[in-house]
């Protein structure tokens, strides 16, 4: 079935987890999508886990819109959510709206995801007055890394909290159909999503909220620059790719691969002709 914003509210009224994965490629979504995910996340993280930056600040609206594109080619049912990068909301509520738009209609993305609570409620306004359906995103938000002085969990003391919360119920009046909750304290994200008719989406924020995203390459052992302390690794995919690289190189050396069946046969008197 396919999965949209009302299968997400219903889920969330009839006490049903979501689940979501980041993917930024076709193949990836493709077996994301088979495993059944609710929803693929084409997350500004590529600019770590696929550009090779330290942040996700340098990410622009074309590396989206080409990422996302692949990556609905492959999403058959899932809900294709796409962050919109650094920069390309804060500036102006217009300047959200057409971005938004870009992300849908080059994207082909079904939904974009846009960091920031009370002040950017007037782009989340606008962006879903236009048809577009919006997943805000609160607690740790990474295109405010410098602002924050690094990775740290947010809402800690009573005055954040209290902000975190005002935020969250700011988001979900402006239109917003789920907000992600990153590196935020279990206890809060449970009152958040007490408090909220639409889904919290949780990353590092305990088991309380509606749904869990993870980003595929820390959860598959692929992405080891550093690990987050509320990834889950199931499985070594990153081990098994090296040896099998390892591998392919040591047969490519030794002269095995490859061999008599891996390749093409033709007639002898074709080859004989040529001499």
């Amino acid at each position: 079935m396919k999965n949209t914003v009302s299968t997400f509210q219903q889920a969330k009224a009839n006490g049903e987890k979501v689940s979501m994965l980041t993917a930024y490629d076709y193949s990836t979504a493709k077996l994301i999508d088979e495993a059944g995910i609710h929803a693929i996340l084409v997350g500004d993280s590529l600019g770590n886990t696929m550009l090779g930056y330290e942040d996700t600040i340098s990410v622009t609206v074309e590396d989206m819109i080409h990422h996302c594109a692949c990556v609905a080619r492959g999403a058959k049912n899932a809900l294709v959510v796409c962050d919109m990068p650094f920069m390309s909301y804060q500036t102006s509520v217009y300047d959200a709206v057409v971005n938004a738009g870009r992300l849908m209609k080059e994207g082909r993305a079904q939904a974009v995801k846009l960091e920031g609570g009370v002040e950017v409620a007037p782009q989340i306004k606008a962006i879903t007055s236009a048809g577009i359906p919006v997943c805000a995103h609160l607690g740790l938000t990474p295109q405010s890394i410098h602002a924050f002085g690094g990775y740290k969990v947010q809402g800690k003391s009573e005055a954040a909290a209290k902000k975190l919360l005002e935020d969250a119920l700011a988001i979900q009046e402006a239109g917003a159909f789920a907000v992600v909750l990153e590196c935020v304290p279990s206890k809060l994200a449970s009152l958040v999503t007490s408090k909220l008719d639409i889904v919290t989406i949780g990353i590092g924020a305990g088991n309380g909220c509606d749904g869990q995203v993870l980003v595929y390459q820390d959860m598959l052992g692929m992405f080891t620059d550093y690990v987050p302390k509320f990834v889950k690794q199931y499985a070594q995919v990153g081990e098994v790719m090296k040896q099998a690289f390892c591998e392919y190189k040591q047969e490519v050396s030794e002269g095995t691969f490859p061999a008599e069946e891996h390749g093409y046969k033709m007639d002898d008197d074709v080859i004989d002709k040529l001499y």
